[in-house]
């Protein structure tokens, strides 16, 4: 499976936080997550391990009640049920992994943008 570049396909899951699966396998699963400034992601858990990477602005992540503010470049990883949030600093793109995949994250999927 490839997934090709697009700016179509983004869904508003929560106030100002957006997301695109780019691609997954059996085992892992790649999202986009548009952020933008001044929203949140409430505090939640869930079975999947996630690693991500900031690509663009600014945001002030907690992980397990330890907080660091994240900038271009950064990464970070979150065990698998471990209570997580995010404050969204700047405007803001992030990749994350999760693995296993999110079953629920499939159906964000661009359908016009991959390629089997």
């Amino acid at each position: 499976m490839f997934g090709i570049a697009s700016r179509n396909g983004y869904k508003e899951i929560i106030s100002g936080i957006s997301i695109k699966t780019l691609s997954y396998g059996e085992n892992s699963l790649l999202v986009e997550f548009l952020l933008k400034k001044g929203s949140a992601l409430p505090e939640h858990k869930h079975i999947n391990e996630q690693t991500g990477y900031l690509v663009k602005g600014s945001i002030r992540l907690f992980i397990d009640g330890k907080s660091q503010v994240l900038h271009v470049g950064d990464s970070w990883t979150i065990l698998s049920n471990v209570k997580h949030k995010a404050e969204i600093l700047e405007d803001s793109v992030a990749i994350e992994v999760f693995s296993p995949r999110r079953e629920d994250y499939i159906k964000y999927e661009n359908k016009d943008d991959i390629i089997e």
